[in-house]
């Protein structure tokens, strides 16, 4: 690289003690240094605190509540260091491999035209499968990743744009983050990285997944495993939200009904498995929030960058979706 640009790590954390200081270790073993470090515990009940004092290094903000991932990332950006270009996500049940930020940081020379770059995520249980190689956003407003579940290639993979990278280990151009502001904080948690990732499309800034880039990741390690009944609300919910504020002007109207077809389909889906109390509550919560999304459209909308041909081409249009349910971070 010919300069190295300033990071700042960001880390948001709830209960994760068994997960801080393999997590902690692992960037402190960088081939390139993060300019700062800053976790941000969300009034965590077990040692997690105590664990991260052990890194100096590390700038701690602790919070007197569970305020969210997406309220606590934001609480920390804005307070980083101006001096820092980059913004890195990570979460602290992803363990990254040395040359992890030296990668992204050298995607983000090589390929100026990109301002949001993704992790190659390996599985943290099994490191001959993968967990996640950039977001997919379906045309109904369903999302998972891409490749999750697959064996992790054998060859040398190049790096290939994608809608949005997972924020369990992804880079921000600092000064996108800003201009679009950050997570939706009313989201708490789940589909907020999408949900991030669509409004940078809109504002005409594109993500590059980067394989050499490379996390070792748990998924879900603090809120109960992603079919838990907290993952199945904030996810189901936060998917409405999320195809109301952000698909644009006449593809919102054209894919409506498909939309409103996946939100049956999930909520008897759900039901017939037992879960229809939980299902239910989403996607009752999820119309209740309608009139706020609308106004927040309306506003994301009338600053859009992007043209509608090209949001129709980064979506996945696939007649059969995935399978695969996305794993959360």
């Amino acid at each position: 690289m010919t300069g190295v640009d300033k990071v700042s790590v960001i880390i948001v954390n709830w209960n994760g003690k068994q997960f801080l200081e393999r997590c902690l270790a692992a960037l402190m073993s960088q081939t390139v240094q993060a300019h700062e470090i800053i976790l941000v515990d969300n009034a965590s009940t077990d040692e997690s605190v105590e664990i991260v004092r052990q890194f100096p290094f590390v700038r701690l903000i602790e919070q007197n509540s569970n305020t969210g991932f997406a309220h606590a990332n934001n609480l920390a950006i804005n307070g980083a260091s101006t001096e820092s270009k980059w913004i890195a996500l990570l979460n602290p049940d992803a363990f990254v491999e040395p040359r992890w930020l030296e990668a992204l940081l050298l995607a983000a020379e090589n390929n100026p035209e990109f301002d949001v770059f993704g992790s190659n995520l390996v599985s943290a249980g099994n490191p001959e499968v993968m967990d996640g190689a950039g977001d997919v956003y379906h045309v109904s407003g369903r999302v998972w990743r891409t490749a999750y579940g697959s064996p992790v290639p054998t060859f040398t993979e190049r790096a290939n744009e994608v809608f949005s990278p997972c924020a369990a280990a992804a880079l921000y151009r600092h000064s996108a983050w800003c201009e679009i502001g950050g997570f939706d904080e009313d989201y708490f948690c789940y589909v907020e990285d999408v949900d991030l990732g669509f409004r940078l499309r809109l504002a005409g800034y594109r993500c590059l997944y980067v394989p050499q880039s490379v996390a070792h990741h748990v998924g879900s390690g603090t809120t109960g495993g992603q079919h838990s009944d907290f993952a199945l609300y904030h996810g189901h919910r936060n998917l409405v939200w999320t195809f109301v504020k952000d698909m644009p002007g006449i593809l919102f109207w054209l894919l409506l009904p498909l939309h409103l077809s996946l939100n049956l389909v999930s909520i008897i889906w759900f039901a017939l498995r037992g879960r229809g109390d939980v299902i239910w509550r989403a996607k009752c919560d999820a119309i209740l929030g309608l009139p706020k999304m609308w106004r927040k459209r309306q506003i994301i909308q009338n600053k859009r960058g992007a043209s509608i041909y090209e949001i129709w081409q980064v979506l996945d249009k696939r007649l059969i979706p995935s399978a695969r349910v996305r794993k959360s971070e």
